[in-house]
């Protein structure tokens, strides 16, 4: 198997589906860790069950790639990919902004899966019973009045 390219783990990304999430094992290392506001794990098959989950328990679940650095394309050192994850749930539609921090082995694998993003902001305030309380308290807690 040749290692992946950094465009072959975007385009990854873009098409994912619950028919593709076998293809994980090429783009990541048998023991990487991801971590994101509600998970950290460690192996494959743990964040493919991450994977498997967020397909079982949302509507149309989709990632699109805003903007993908990496400082050494050809190396896979590391990279930094910005998204928007769309989804419904509940009938609810929902859009979450975020950035993925990306580590790989010499192989092109990722060894480390690290997503940024504000759970309190993007998912919480929009929700019908958090989301004024939480509008509330950021708005009390913000310099800007």
């Amino acid at each position: 198997m040749t290692s992946p390219s950094f465009k072959e783990l975007l385009d990854f990304y873009r098409h994912l589906s619950p028919s593709t999430l076998p293809q994980l094992a090429r783009f990541y290392d048998s023991e990487a860790c991801f971590k994101d506001p509600f998970n950290e794990v460690q192996g494959l098959a743990a964040i493919e069950k991450i994977f498997q989950h967020m397909f079982a328990a949302l509507e149309q679940p989709r990632f699109k790639i805003i903007r993908a650095l990496a400082n050494d394309p050809e190396g896979h050192t590391s990279a930094f990919v910005t998204w928007v994850f769309e989804f419904s749930r509940a009938g609810q539609d929902f859009a979450i902004r975020g950035v993925t921090e990306f580590d790989f082995n010499p192989q092109g694998q990722i060894t480390r899966h690290r997503d940024y993003w504000d759970a309190a902001e993007e998912l919480y305030a929009k929700l019908p019973l958090l989301g004024w309380p939480v509008r509330w308290l950021a708005k009390q807690l913000s310099s800007v009045k």
